[in-house]
């Protein structure tokens, strides 16, 4: 049961009841104080114009022509037209009990459709930094998020594994693997090995000449510099998985859809766009004019799809891409996840593709941008000494935090499990601070916050998690009767329960904007009403009766289920004890 949607749609019933025009809007949202009821219905003030009525009496119309008996206990209009919606405990108690019932929780999917989900992307001429990691777990909790409500999702990792650079790489390959014939030894610090041969091609005389050469031999298919890219690449690949894995994202080998992957398709997409006269030559250069991004003096934003000598650019490559998802993979909708500074790219590249037919009108094309991370300075993240981040040695960094935390909590935790719990924990916590943030604003990062267990953090959750599991634990004497009905009597169990039943709201928001934010934010709100519901009713209490102990189980057993569900889409695991 969606709440939201089914208010919605009686509101919208009853507003076309009293002869309301068929455009009217339906503001209708969750209440921001208890007295204000559940919802409120904000439409009255806009239709008092159109319909020349006051607002209270706009408002006491509609509330006349609702079709809503048992499933409210009032109705009421305040102030200028609002009306405050009392959802009834009765009702809220059975819809509880259906979705307690539910594997999914009384989440129903929606339509299915394809989505294609492009994210992390990292440029395989280096190891994996900071600045992947917003890209990779935003990118990968959005799709888990998307395939649990029912999509088809085809996830892109679109690699950066072709261009110059790796002409100089694969030539000073060339020359380590001439010196000790292993390449794994050789590139077991991707940064290292990039910065010695970026060194060289600066620096030594006739390295530059043999990279560019390279670069030649390696765009017409020579086989000995293919071999040596795609030994580099592997090996790279490799490093990115080892990430993968230790972050908990769903991205595979299988998943990988390089820029070089698109290769043999770029000189029939400028072909394709020359033929239609999308394209024009300008100054021996094939450009798109889009005249929609024109500057305040009417020129229009130029797009360039082949250099002068041939070359092709990463717009070649989007535009490809963008046809075979569409074309091939047959995506209903492609979702993008890069930082903002690539907005106006995207904007530019999504116009040429319409223009040319590569994205029908039913297909829908989102950019996902996202803020940056930044050091306690406010500025993008660094070592001490000025340089990039590997997200490999911040996640190792995390775990030895969360060990030495972990480790001062007294427990009676063997030490596997304490090792296991500080692996969640770590991982969590970094994942977390992220993904709690609106992905479109910077953060600035802060070990301490993020592994504090108090606050929006994972540990809260995790350790909110724990705390129901161990309820579980001490009940296993007691088995709830079947047809059990949640009774919903104290304050806090209303909030607790309306709450349980507002997940599904959350979830359509993530899917819909891509913002996991709101999700942690749903998770965060409902741990912390499940705490004062904890405190302020008791569960295993003597005394309680046993339809009083059975109702708080079942509202303690969705609550569990939802924290589950929510941190499992998230990609943060949890544990039964901490």
């Amino acid at each position: 049961m969606n709440l939201q949607r089914f208010l919605v749609e009686k509101f919208k019933q009853a507003v076309a009841k009293i002869g309301a025009p068929a455009e009217t809007q339906l503001p209708l949202s969750r209440s921001t104080r208890p007295e204000f009821g559940h919802y409120q219905f904000n439409g009255a003030m806009a239709l008092s114009k159109a319909m020349k009525l006051p607002p209270r009496e706009i408002a006491q119309l509609i509330i006349d022509a609702l079709e809503l008996s048992t499933e409210v206990e009032k109705l009421e209009i305040a102030g200028p037209g609002f009306i405050n919606i009392h959802l009834s405990p009765a009702w809220l108690s059975e819809q509880l009990a259906q979705a307690n019932a539910d594997p999914r929780l009384g989440i129903t999917p929606d339509a299915p459709q394809t989505v294609v989900v492009d994210y992390s992307a990292p440029n395989l001429a280096k190891e994996m930094h900071v600045g992947h990691l917003r890209s990779t777990i935003i990118g990968d909790a959005v799709t888990k998020t998307l395939e649990f409500m029912g999509a088809k999702v085809v996830r892109q990792n679109h690699m950066g594994d072709w261009g110059t650079q790796f002409g100089m790489l694969i030539t000073h390959l060339n020359d380590k693997l001439a010196q000790s014939g292993a390449a794994e030894t050789a590139l077991s610090d991707l940064e290292d090995f990039y910065r010695a041969a970026k060194v060289r091609f600066d620096n030594e005389e006739g390295f530059a000449d043999r990279a560019r050469e390279n670069v030649v031999k390696l765009q017409s298919g020579d086989p000995e510099c293919l071999a040596l890219w795609e030994t580099f690449v592997a090996i790279s690949i490799k490093h990115s998985e080892e990430v993968y894995h230790k972050l908990n994202v769903s991205l595979t080998r299988a998943d990988i859809m390089g820029e070089s992957a698109y290769n043999k398709d770029l000189a029939a997409v400028v072909a394709e766009l020359k033929a239609s006269g999308i394209a024009v030559e300008s100054q021996g250069a094939q450009v798109v004019f889009l005249q929609e991004l024109a500057d305040k003096e009417g020129n229009p934003a130029v797009y360039i799809i082949q250099k002068s000598g041939g070359g092709y650019l990463y717009a070649t490559t989007d535009l490809a891409a963008i046809r075979y998802r569409n074309k091939v993979l047959g995506a209903d909708r492609t979702l993008i996840f890069t930082d903002a500074r690539q907005a106006l790219h995207f904007k530019q590249t999504e116009l040429v593709a319409r223009k040319a037919g590569f994205i029908e009108p039913t297909q829908t094309y989102q950019h996902c941008p996202f803020g940056m991370m930044l050091g306690a300075d406010g500025k993008p993240f660094k070592t001490r000494s000025g340089g990039t981040v590997k997200l490999a040695e911040l996640l190792d960094e995390a775990l030895e935090r969360a060990q030495t935390l972990i480790n001062k909590r007294d427990s009676d935790l063997t030490e596997p499990e304490r090792n296991d719990i500080a692996h969640k924990v770590g991982i969590g916590a970094v994942k977390y601070a992220d993904l709690s943030k609106n992905r479109t604003t910077d953060y600035i990062f802060n070990w301490d916050s993020m592994l504090s267990f108090e606050g929006n953090t994972a540990p809260y959750l995790q350790y909110a998690f724990t705390r129901v599991q161990s309820i579980f634990r001490k009940a296993t004497d007691f088995t709830i009767p079947a047809g059990t009905k949640i009774e919903l009597v104290e304050p806090q169990e209303q909030l607790l329960g309306i709450k349980l039943l507002q997940y599904i709201e959350a979830i359509n928001q993530v899917t819909q904007d891509a913002t996991p934010h709101v999700l942690c934010t749903y998770l965060y709100e409902l741990a912390s009403l499940f705490m004062s519901f904890y405190e302020a009713c008791p569960i295993l209490k003597e005394g309680i009766t046993d339809e009083v102990k059975a109702s708080r189980l079942m509202l303690a057993n969705m609550t569990g289920s939802s924290l589950k569900l929510g941190l499992d889409l998230l990609g943060i695991e949890t544990m039964e004890k901490m």
